[in-house]
């Protein structure tokens, strides 16, 4: 061969060389971020076989993978919590919330570890990491007791909390789905009237009803609108210039304390009490709760309703002061709102994963912490009197308890487009408090009829798994 053709030769294996290399770069750098996000690519298989476990907090698995397939062992009693994971329909709930913790470090994009995985599968020991495990706070027991309770009805919701911290022990939502199906089920999910992707919990919007009454009595004492011995006159009605507020069924309470209008519920003088206290005093304590701003969660949230502050005439005002008008909660945001009475003033900054775990070893962990104080203590300790004395005599007898001093209110919210939601919050031990609960029943009628013994149970589940002591 002359030189001339081993240097031809030799220009076209540097040109091919070049070549390769410009391949090899754009595939890398430039296509590489797309080949590797489509649903289509086998190492995304390769990825959620490895994928991380969501744990309860005694350990009870809550997802894991089994091959290529996600596996959620209890089914519809947490699906809008835990999530879906589908190739197809996406991530929901801790899945999508953690899915970076969860999936396995892909190494798709760098050639020395492609190199180890190669050497590890000739050893047939394929080398593919780990995801991280997340841990809730999930408590199992607490958890199927609340599903199961609520699912007896069509819709509803539930919340349950370490009022000290601020831990989600459990929650629910119904109707749900099954997650180990959700690729068959999305058709008819999606399209089903009753929203079993909604997750009435933290995303449903409800008028609080008379739950929201500790929230209009916390800020009227903790202003000094009112005090424990003012006295109000309820004959059934209350008239605001063309506009009458009227009690729940035309029930009247007569004259009476504070203590007894709210034992008893009285719409009308809880008007009263939102009136005396004027629009400025009640945004102002709207503001220090931060009802209707973003809420400090691990999960996505919605924000409560809150109707502009500019918008609201006196017969508006009234009507919010019993949880009614435009105001719109969610059933956690009516749980913090208890939390915040049975801590002593102090709202707690929910979260629902404690730690994150890689190998073994805590990659982050949840600290808790305070969302804000918008009462004082003394505060809180007369609101909690007062929900004592809704269990002991007063709405809320349903949810009494052997032996231990329950603190609630009940809530029976109107709305135009059908039966009333019946709502209930307590917590307990009313001393000590340790778990509080919070239950929404859609269209079923009065909350001491249908949430008040939900929550009874729940409570009972509650401190006989956790303990009730302090």
């Amino acid at each position: 061969m002359t030189n001339r053709a081993i240097r031809r030769l030799s220009t076209v294996f540097v040109l091919l060389f070049v070549l390769l290399a410009a391949r090899q770069i754009y595939v890398q750098i430039v296509a590489g971020p797309e080949i590797v996000s489509r649903p289509n690519n086998p190492r995304h298989a390769l990825l959620q076989a490895h994928r991380g476990q969501i744990l309860a907090s005694d350990g009870t698995v809550l997802a894991r993978s089994d091959g290529t397939r996600r596996i959620y062992p209890l089914g519809p009693a947490i699906a809008q919590t835990v999530g879906y994971l589908s190739a197809r329909y996406g991530t929901s709930g801790i899945e999508a919330a953690f899915d970076r913790a969860l999936t396995p470090p892909d190494t798709s994009g760098d050639p020395l570890a492609q190199v180890d995985e190669i050497r590890a599968a000739i050893r047939g020991k394929p080398l593919v990491s780990r995801g991280a495990d997340v841990v809730t706070t999930i408590v199992p027991a607490i958890q199927e007791e609340l599903y199961d309770s609520i699912a007896r009805y069509p819709r509803g919701a539930g919340v349950v909390l370490d009022p000290r911290d601020g831990a989600v022990l459990a929650l629910a939502s119904v109707p749900s789905y099954d997650p180990n199906t959700f690729d068959a089920d999305f058709p008819a999910l999606r399209v089903d009237p009753h929203s079993p992707l909604l997750d009435r919990a933290i995303d449903g919007l409800y008028p609080p009803g008379s739950t929201f009454k500790m929230f209009t009595a916390a800020a009227a004492l903790d202003s000094n609108t009112v005090t424990m011995d003012s006295h109000f006159e309820d004959p059934g009605y209350l008239v605001i210039g063309n506009f009458t507020l009227h009690d729940n069924e035309s029930e009247a309470t007569g004259y009476a304390d504070l203590t007894t209008a709210f034992a008893l519920s009285s719409n009308v003088d809880f008007g009263q009490i939102a009136l005396k206290m004027g629009v400025d005093t009640f945004y102002e304590y709207l503001g220090r709760w931060g009802i209707g701003d973003s809420l400090d969660f691990q999960l996505p949230a919605e924000r409560a309703g809150v109707p502009p502050k500019e918008t609201i005439v006196p017969g508006e005002l009234a009507q919010m002061g019993f949880g009614q008008g435009a105001l719109l909660m969610t059933p956690l945001q009516m749980a913090l709102i208890g939390a915040t009475i049975a801590d002593g003033g102090s709202e707690p900054r929910p979260y629902i994963v404690r730690q994150v775990v890689r190998d073994g070893e805590a990659a982050s962990v949840s600290v808790p912490g305070t969302l804000s104080d918008p009462v004082s203590a003394d505060t809180a300790a007369n609101v909690t009197k007062m929900m004592v004395a809704v269990v002991r005599r007063g709405t809320g007898t349903p949810a009494q308890l052997p032996n231990v001093t329950v603190a609630g209110k009940t809530g029976t919210a109107t709305n135009p487009l059908g039966r009333s939601h019946a709502w209930f919050v307590a917590f307990a031990p009313a001393e000590h408090p340790r778990v509080l609960v919070a239950i929404l029943i859609e269209n079923v009628g009065y909350g001491a009829t249908y949430a008040a013994p939900i929550a009874r149970e729940v409570l009972r589940t509650a401190l006989a798994t956790l303990g009730s002591g302090t």
